[in-house]
């Protein structure tokens, strides 16, 4: 199991955001975890990279309890995520953004095999390596924050909402690049409101609705699955 979650409470002040969330990602697996806005989708993320504490349950790492573990250490064991909302750094090149992605390395070839296999995935980003991060296109920003995570050579990529406030075309760019991305050998936690295309990528996925899990099952099982259907995909 590389990501065991089990009975994860997080708390906003005195606002319960997640109520004893536990799920699994396995070595290998695209997992979704689906849910309308304010369902604490997000929230499970920042949890997992380390940028929210948790207030009671536990987060399993490679095997690694790392449930008090700071979020930078959490990048160096393996574990990075491509923002909700892209998070580049806007006056910064593109190729000087992938490269603050690998700051955790020092190995300098498998950082350039790295930044090779990103510009062949992201070939937009190789024709607008020298461009400022500010000047791309949403859909540019997007693979370049997805590009930036991957310099880190992640054992589990967490992705929050890449699809989100993209045009019809470039999300289906970004989904096939994903699938991609899992076939060469990473793992990957997707969160994403467009559940038609997350269901019909991942192995496995769970609904998440005001901070409970409240089903779970294959991508395909959820995908038809009515309840699922007409919550999430606009089908009566």
């Amino acid at each position: 199991m590389l990501l065991e979650i089990e009975d994860m409470s997080l708390l906003y002040g005195r606002i319960k955001a997640l109520h004893g969330i536990s799920l699994t990602v396995d070595e290998g697996e695209v997992v979704a975890l689906i849910g309308a806005n304010g369902a604490g989708k997000t929230t499970t993320m920042r949890a997992i990279s380390g940028i929210r504490p948790i207030a009671s349950g536990s987060i399993r790492f490679n095997g690694e309890d790392i449930s008090k573990l700071r979020a930078d250490l959490r990048v160096r064991r393996g574990l990075c995520q491509a923002p909700e909302g892209r998070g580049i750094f806007p006056g910064m090149t593109v190729l000087d953004n992938l490269d603050m992605g690998a700051y955790t390395r020092r190995d300098r070839s498998g950082i350039a095999q790295d930044l090779k296999r990103v510009l062949e995935l992201f070939p937009r980003l190789a024709e607008r390596r020298k461009q400022a991060g500010g000047t791309l296109s949403g859909g540019e920003q997007q693979m370049l924050a997805v590009g930036r995570a991957l310099m880190s050579r992640p054992k589990l990529l967490l992705l929050d909402e890449p699809s989100m406030g993209l045009a019809p075309m470039l999300i289906q760019q970004i989904f096939s690049i994903i699938t991609e991305i899992n076939q060469q050998g990473t793992t990957i936690l997707l969160v994403e409101q467009n559940a038609q295309q997350a269901l019909a990528r991942a192995h496995r996925a769970y609904v998440l609705e005001t901070g409970r899990i409240v089903k779970s099952g294959t991508g395909a099982e959820l995908l038809h699955d009515p309840a699922v259907k007409e919550a999430y995909l606009g089908v009566a």
